[in-house]
């Protein structure tokens, strides 16, 4: 028997099984070598009555040994079970115990066991039941339908709430259910070949597909296949069903829109925040002639920009875009070959849920032939414009000075017929000779204004200035030595101009004039020409030193016809106005400036085109 039992403490030794023994009489109480290894107690530790209940983990685990170790003494009762336990250093283990009692006419009067370390085992439990928790809370929680499928018949062997949820089916219809069952016969060959290929080559693929519902409804989905598993010789697939319903219809409608956006005739740019095009249609390259390649990655406005761009609606846009406002504006733009074209642009914001741009869009059209129009018919009201002015003019000559000489003739007549002395009457002729001569003269410049209006398609001609100026003076060298009035100028030699030489002719006589008989009587009296060359004109400018104007008071009056400012009896009130009509016929300008007892400078823009 002491061999026996000698035999078998080897055995529990060999197997890492503690044995423990408690003497219910004598309160004596045995631990192995192993026992006390597992407790981490020195080899010397001599146990007594009431030393293990310490080593259980205070709680449950403490409170259930008592129990036990109680229920051991006092009724006999054996037990095995599984504790954690803390320790001689501290440590956390899990032990299997196994008590068992030895009874003596009827009374216990010894406990016997054995003590093993089950601490590894113990963890790979804990962590599989953690694992099983996660598992299935996501398999329960999870926003797609999840179904178990045996792959060796396509059977459904489990299923999550949300496959319930999407299919209509209940647990009693689903387990069981063939997984063919649950799509539109058009689709069914198709997810047997998706899941054949899957279980085959053991891979997780996904697929697109429409599922029927219970009640015959027809929902897109998107199916993913996981690899494959078996449990007692039997192979599953987890295959996970995802409603794509909202996704399929943002893309339906984003083909609508892309397909819109493609065709449309007016012109669209996406950019980014940055303002750099990510999209353009193909009405845009086509009005552009650039290509997709050119346009992506680059700022639109810059790639249409030339020399007639405005630059301040250019500065708008940018600024707009910086601030990430919409913007409305149109625009003198070039194509890629140069050409130009007038773009009406419409330049929106796009924002994201977190009030992010995202996006800036830009939707223009080509408005050439519009602004054009525009362009012409202003031109057209100008013009109509200048011809009221002359006509208000022509009327204010008819209504007022032609009328004012023949009212004057009526009544000399009526005097002359109303009186009986011969030598009376014979003095009235000479304010009747004075009165037809006013009127004459007064139609002949109306007539001349006429001629020249009317004669605006005359054929301009070359003419070297110097030598017109130089005419001019020599015409009138008399009237220049008796004013004492000093002229220059700096016309070169070379200097030609394209004008009409009658033209000329007058308005260098009628500014010449103008400095002599409005020069100041404080000072020695000056005119001096000089000349300038700009792209569209030459310009030239005569400068005096003589009474000069107010132009806040007269400015807006100073090229009309009739209009004098100085009192000078012979003055007339018709050179200026006339010079403007000429240089207007000429397709040039005149400007003036001037201030009161200082001189004035006019400048003749003579237009070379």
């Amino acid at each position: 028997m002491i061999d026996k039992l000698e035999l078998y403490f080897k055995a529990a030794q060999s197997a890492k099984i503690g044995i423990w023994k408690m003497n219910l009489q004598t309160e004596d109480v045995f631990w192995d070598a192993v026992t006390k290894h597992i407790l981490e107690v020195p080899e010397d530790f001599n146990p007594v009555n009431g030393s293990g209940i310490n080593f259980y983990t205070e709680g449950e685990n403490r409170d259930k040994m008592m129990r036990l170790i109680n229920s051991a003494i006092t009724d006999g009762i054996s037990f095995e079970d599984k504790f954690q336990i803390t320790t001689g250093k501290n440590n956390i283990r899990y032990i299997e115990c196994i008590c068992q009692v030895e009874i003596v006419d009827g009374i216990p009067t010894q406990l016997l066991g054995t003590f093993q370390d089950i601490t590894k085992e113990q963890n790979l439990i804990n962590e599989l039941q953690l694992s099983v928790e996660k598992f299935s809370s996501v398999f329960s929680s999870a926003n797609d339908a999840i179904f178990i499928i045996d792959a060796s018949n396509g059977i459904i062997t489990d299923y999550n709430p949300r496959a319930a949820e999407l299919t209509e089916y209940n647990s009693d219809e689903l387990i069981g259910l063939h997984n063919s069952t649950l799509f539109p016969i058009e689709y069914q060959k198709q997810v047997r070949y998706f899941l054949t290929q899957n279980r085959t080559n053991d891979e997780f693929t996904v697929n697109e597909a429409c599922i029927k519902t219970k009640s015959g409804e027809s929902i897109p989905v998107e199916i993913a296949s996981g690899k494959r598993f078996q449990v007692n010789r039997i192979t599953y697939l987890v295959c996970y069903f995802r409603d794509i319903s909202e996704r399929k219809n943002v893309e339906e409608k984003l083909n609508l829109l892309s397909l819109a956006a493609s065709e449309t005739t007016d012109t669209i740019v996406i950019a980014n925040p940055q303002g750099e095009a990510i999209w353009a249609n193909n009405a845009y390259l086509e009005l552009t002639g650039l290509s997709i390649e050119e346009v992506i990655g680059q700022k639109p406005c810059y790639l249409s920009r030339g020399p007639e761009t405005d630059l301040q609606s250019t500065l708008l846009m940018k600024k707009a875009i910086q601030d990430k406002k919409s913007i409305k504006i149109t625009i003198l733009n070039y194509n890629k070959q140069k050409e130009k074209y007038w773009f009406e642009l419409n330049i929106t914001t796009a924002f994201d849920s977190d009030n992010n741009l995202i996006n800036f869009i830009g939707v223009g059209r080509d408005v050439t032939l519009r602004i054009e129009k525009e362009i012409e018919l202003k031109q057209l009201l100008e013009v109509t414009s200048q011809q009221n002015d002359k006509l208000y003019n022509f009327t204010h000559i008819v209504s007022h000075n032609i009328r004012s000489h023949t009212s004057n003739l009526a009544m000399i007549v009526d005097v002359i017929e109303n009186t009986d002395d011969i030598a009376e009457k014979l003095s009235y002729f000479d304010l009747f000779k004075e009165g037809t001569e006013k009127l004459s003269e007064t139609i002949e410049y109306l007539n001349e204004i006429i001629t020249i209006q009317k004669k605006t398609n005359i054929a301009k001609k070359k003419i070297n200035l110097k030598d017109e100026i130089e005419k001019t003076k020599s015409a009138l060298s008399l009237v220049i030595k008796e004013s004492q009035i000093a002229i220059s100028h700096t016309i070169p030699e070379d200097l030609f101009v394209y004008v009409i030489p009658a033209y000329l002719d007058s308005i260098l006589l009628n500014l010449f004039t103008n400095a002599i008989k409005y020069k100041s009587r404080k000072r020695k009296a000056f005119l001096e020409i000089g000349y300038e060359i700009n792209e569209t004109y030459t310009v030239l400018n005569f400068k005096d030193n003589g009474l000069g104007l107010n132009l806040v008071k007269n400015g807006h009056k100073i090229f009309g016809m009739y209009k004098t400012f100085h009192g000078n009896e012979d003055a007339k009130g018709i050179g200026l106005y006339m010079t403007k009509n000429q240089l207007e016929a000429m397709d040039g300008k005149i400007e003036v400036e001037s201030e009161v007892d200082h001189g004035s400078t006019f400048k003749i823009y003579l237009n070379e085109k």
